[in-house]
């Protein structure tokens, strides 16, 4: 077996490593459920190469990714439910309907215009799968995944709600909200409360995000990576004062942080 850029290729190498007699054991033993982590994990080293600019790893990683659907498809071939070509035609035939401005006769002149049209098309689609699953009163938000990270899965339910006219007016209103969402968390008196007025502040602020267009999962993985990386840079002034973090205390080390702080801003304007 030779690699090649054929990805028929790639799907005779799935195919042999489930070989019942003489394939991987530690791939026999796979099914859907126990590779379905694997799934989420490549989808997001992808997303890192990409926030990374490094694109031999991007490289690497759609490979990992490629990898992925093309084990769900044997599984699903050996069970006599689907194969890869069942997958390709799928998605082939999803992208023509959706496109009717590039494959049809409908115009869209503008980004607007074509999302709105594709939006209009996935409304469309939801309501006949709803039918077909004898779902006579389907939802907006059917078919947004519970399995999303939390704050992702809070911008895509309200911006489903917002699609058919249930949104705030503007930023400003949603502002006002996340000021009220934060004072309710500050006379929470309960456990029970801080974890539920807690939850409607960051639902909140993902509507915030959204009225702004910025994509809150993206802005708090930069936040994270922004806080990492500023911390690493207290803990080596630390070590470059010789003083041992855990006893450095919290004035030393915040201005430390300002210091890193102010580099940023400087380098930024």
């Amino acid at each position: 077996m030779q690699p090649s850029r054929d990805i028929a290729r790639l799907v005779e190498i799935m195919k042999a490593l489930r070989d019942p007699d003489h394939g991987c054991p530690w791939d026999l033993e796979q099914d859907f459920s126990t590779i379905r982590h694997y799934t989420i994990e490549e989808a997001y080293e992808v997303a890192d190469a990409i926030e990374r600019s490094d694109y031999d790893d991007l490289r690497e990683e759609l490979g990992d990714l490629l990898l992925q659907p093309v084990y769900h498809a044997q599984l699903a071939a050996e069970r006599g439910l689907f194969d890869i070509g069942d997958v390709v035609h799928a998605i082939t035939e999803k992208l023509i309907r959706r496109h009717p401005h590039v494959f049809g006769e409908v115009e869209a002149n503008d980004p607007d215009a074509a999302q709105q049209r594709w939006e209009a098309i996935k409304a469309d689609e939801r309501a006949a799968k709803a039918k077909r699953g004898g779902n006579t009163t389907p939802s907006v938000l059917d078919d947004v995944p519970s399995t999303l990270p939390a704050l992702a899965r809070a911008s895509k339910l309200t911006k489903r709600a917002a699609a058919v006219g249930f949104d705030w007016p503007d930023a400003a209103a949603v502002v006002d909200k996340v000021h009220e969402e934060l004072n309710e968390v500050r006379a929470a008196r309960t456990q029970d409360q801080r974890h539920e007025e807690i939850g409607d502040l960051l639902f909140a602020v993902a509507n915030l995000a959204r009225k702004h267009g910025v994509d809150a999962e993206a802005a708090l993985r930069d936040a994270n990576a922004k806080f990492n990386r500023r911390f690493s840079y207290v803990e080596q002034r630390c070590r470059d004062d010789d003083i041992n973090l855990s006893e450095a205390g919290l004035g030393r080390m915040d201005r430390y942080w300002n210091e890193v702080r102010r580099a940023d801003k400087t380098s930024s304007s």
